[in-house]
């Protein structure tokens, strides 16, 4: 480059910079504005200090806030609540510290969570000081409480989540509470809080009130505070009242379940109030007519109603005829004929059935209904059809251990007891002679109409005959029988005229018996003598070892006479040769004793 180009060069350089140093030469006062702008703008992005920013984009890694600063910074997620990051949005303003004006990137780096801390630290001390509650949201579970975000983690205690047992925590994650600050330690990073002394602090409060403005015949309203079985504890405004189950409806509940859970927000009047004993009586079903009042009008007696079964009970079904009104149908109103034991066999809650009222009691708020009697009584025409002594036939519909049940008409049975079975068969049982659906005939002994009963009798068909058991039986007569039944006590023998007469255990040997079955058997026919004869007692005693006894009797008296004409020195021998004779006849059994003496009457008689 030639010499002359190198001036011109330095000539125009020199030339520009007076130009540039011209142009931008500022008076004191622009200098000092200058200044003070320059103070302002560095001032305000001083490092640790909390600012102002506005959210730009919310991106799957953070949220872009805006600072007015060259850069914006990105706040990564986790330094949010899910809770916060639900309510952020494009454009929403939020505290945040500015951390450092530049990263390694030249990035200005913020912090939501620095800045919300510092801020917390200075509300919660001022809020500690003045005994003021806190607001924060439960954001989880920790060991043995709840962990709550009031700018900074706090420490809510189990028991001091409410002023009732609590024991499911997670119920109250997400939800916002209000809490007393029990213990602050900035220095630990501690602070313990407790909703309960709030909650107490607010109902000490509000009961207060309450006693100012409570009055009798006040409607209210009230939260269901806890639920018993005689009624339920309801929360008006600090004060908890009872509401007795008679006051929650005009119709019948079981329980207060029934028509309130806990939590529930339910209108309800004062019915008393003990300012005193600090007593308050509620009521529901005050804020409606009673429906009893002109039940008298509406469903008078023997009138025949409408209505659905509300409730169904061991002893009968209730029904509603209306709303608030409930009628009883006793289980004994149901059927004239049925034996209903189960009524939900029969019935189903809903079911619209039609009944009679047959009482009414609309001060105590009671109606008796009857099904069965919206038909006529089936028992008043036994008494016009049947008469005493009368012959008549039926099928068997019931056995039992007691006797046979006859039907007579539908819904009307006739009772066979089992004493009225047999003049003279000793029946055990009733099904040992008939089953269920037999066609069997008998005689109507008497008709109840008003305890609902008819007796009848099966062995009044044939005459009795112990009637005329003396003129047959004599004691001491020897008759023949056949063995129908073997008990423990001995043995039945059903003899020629029917009658049965019993060989007791005693009558069967001059030996001791230890089973009936070791001398007799069932089917054995053979002679017995009469011993006892009763027609009052219907009874009539045998003996099987009393021929037995007397022939061993005369036996043993022909060698005491032996004795007596002997002389002295054949005693002895003779003695020794009747003594095994004497000793064998009470060996022999009473049966074989009674039979030889039998055979032996009959070659007599020959």
């Amino acid at each position: 480059m030639s010499h002359e180009s190198m001036e011109d060069i330095r000539l125009s350089s020199r030339y520009s910079a007076e130009i540039i140093e011209e142009e931008y030469q500022l008076s004191d006062a622009d200098q000092a504005s200058l200044d003070s702008l320059y103070d302002d703008i560095t001032g305000k992005f001083n490092v640790g200090k909390v600012v102002s920013g506005k959210i730009v984009n919310k991106e799957h890694n953070g949220v872009l806030v805006s600072i007015d600063y060259k850069s914006d910074g990105l706040i990564p997620n986790y330094e949010f609540s899910e809770y916060e990051l639900q309510k952020l949005a494009e454009g929403v303003e939020i505290d945040v510290l500015l951390d450092r004006l530049e990263d390694e990137n030249g990035v200005v780096v913020l912090s939501y969570q620095k800045a919300k801390a510092l801020k917390a630290w200075d509300k919660i001390s001022e809020l500690a000081a003045a005994d003021e509650p806190v607001r924060g949201v439960v954001t989880h579970k920790v060991k043995g409480g709840l962990s709550v975000d009031v700018g900074i983690p706090a420490f809510l205690p189990g028991s001091q989540i409410d002023i009732q047992r609590v024991t499911d925590f997670d119920q109250f994650v997400g939800q916002e509470v209000i809490c007393k600050i029990l213990k602050v330690n900035k220095k630990r990073g501690n602070v313990i809080i407790s909703r309960r002394k709030h909650i107490e602090e607010q109902r000490s409060e509000d009961k207060k009130k309450a006693l100012e403005t409570i009055s009798e015949e006040q409607v209210l309203q009230g939260t269901v505070k806890n639920i018993t079985s005689y009624g339920v504890f309801v929360d008006v405004g600090g004060i908890d009242g009872l509401l007795h189950i008679t006051d929650m409806s005009w119709g019948r509940i079981a329980h207060p379940s029934e028509l309130v859970k806990i939590g529930d927000t339910i209108t309800v009047k004062v019915i008393s109030f003990d300012k005193m004993h600090e007593k308050i009586s509620l009521g529901m079903k005050q804020l409606a007519a009673n429906p009893w009042e002109h039940v008298d009008e509406k469903y008078p007696l023997n009138s025949n109603v409408k209505g659905k079964i509300s409730s169904i009970t061991d002893y009968g079904l209730f029904v509603e005829v209306e709303k608030g009104v409930e009628g009883l149908v006793h289980i004994s109103e149901i059927s004239w004929t049925e034996r209903i034991n189960n009524l939900s066999k029969h019935f189903a809650i809903g079911d619209e059935i039609e009944a009679l009222v047959v009482a009414l009691d609309k001060d105590n708020r009671r109606m008796s209904l009857s099904i069965k009697q919206l038909s006529e009584d089936p028992w008043k025409a036994v008494a016009e059809k049947f008469k005493v002594g009368e012959k008549i036939k039926g099928k068997i519909s019931n056995i039992t251990d007691f006797g046979l049940f006859v039907q007579l008409l539908e819904g009307v049975d006739g009772l066979v007891h089992i004493s009225d079975i047999s003049w003279t068969d000793h029946v055990t049982h009733p099904s040992e002679r008939y089953k269920k659906g037999d066609e069997v005939e008998a005689v109507v002994l008497a008709i109840d109409p008003a305890n609902r009963k008819v007796s009848l009798g099966i062995k009044q068909l044939e005459k009795d005959p112990w009637e005329n058991v003396a003129a047959h039986y004599n004691v001491g007569d020897m008759v023949e029988g056949t063995v129908s039944k073997i008990t423990n006590f001995g043995a039945f023998v059903k003899l020629s005229t029917g009658i049965e007469g019993l060989v007791h255990i005693s009558e069967l040997s001059s030996s001791e018996v230890e089973k009936v079955e070791d001398i007799i058997k069932v089917g054995q026919t053979m002679q017995f003598r009469v011993i006892k004869v009763s027609p009052e007692e219907r009874k009539l005693g045998l003996s099987l070892k009393a021929e037995g006894e007397k022939s061993t009797e005369k036996a043993a008296e022909k060698p005491k006479e032996a004795k007596k004409e002997a002389p002295k020195q054949a005693r002895a021998p003779r003695a020794k040769a009747e003594e095994p004779k004497a000793s064998k006849e009470p060996l022999k059994g009473s049966l074989q004793q009674a039979l030889e003496e039998h055979m032996k009457k009959q070659k007599e008689e020959k």
